[in-house]
């Protein structure tokens, strides 16, 4: 799944839409800083609860240095489907 990361928001949030490197993607903001991987893994943790996984589930494929990233989930959730129809039609957020 393509995620676009925002760090250093006010809030940890999910929605909207990024027309990104990977194609159509979720935009996730987190409180958390672009340092140590800190924001990686926020933004890893706030896409497991929007999908409805365990964080466990969702693993980071490629982007650990980037804003643009891809993850992979395992065990997707029925969340799943909605998240990626939303984004195909242009409506998350």
């Amino acid at each position: 799944m393509a995620v676009r990361v925002k760090p250093g928001a006010s809030r940890d949030r999910v929605g909207g839409r990024f027309d990104g490197p990977h194609g159509p993607a979720l935009v996730i903001a987190v409180h958390a800083p672009a340092v140590d991987g800190r924001a990686t893994e926020a933004a890893r943790r706030a896409l497991a609860t929007a999908l409805g996984v365990r964080p466990a589930a969702v693993s980071l494929r490629t982007g650990a240095a980037s804003r643009d990233k891809l993850f992979l989930v395992d065990r997707p959730g029925p969340a799943l489907s909605d998240v990626l129809r939303r984004l195909r039609d242009g409506s998350a957020g």
